[in-house]
């Protein structure tokens, strides 16, 4: 038998509450929260570097919100050009 293909889920951020909060956020909003994402990812590269580091797992985190938020702006800037 052949597998069902799976169902996509009704909102885009159903399973992310992260995203969700984020899009509530102004443009203004997003952008300063994107200049203090990268200050974080760049302090924890040189914990990283010098073994200071008490969860790695935060870079990986930080990481992901970057690119929540640069994915949010983009798909802002494209809806305003069309």
């Amino acid at each position: 038998m052949a597998k069902a293909p799976a169902k996509k889920a009704a909102k885009a951020d159903a399973g992310n509450p992260k995203a969700a909060d984020m899009r509530t956020k102004t443009d203004d909003q997003l952008s300063d929260q994107l200049v203090d994402l990268k200050r974080e990812a760049f302090n924890l590269r040189f914990q990283a570097a010098t073994n200071q580091l008490e969860r790695p797992a935060r870079i990986r985190e930080v990481r992901r919100d970057i690119a929540r938020i640069k994915t949010l702006q983009n798909e802002r800037s494209r809806s305003a050009a069309k």
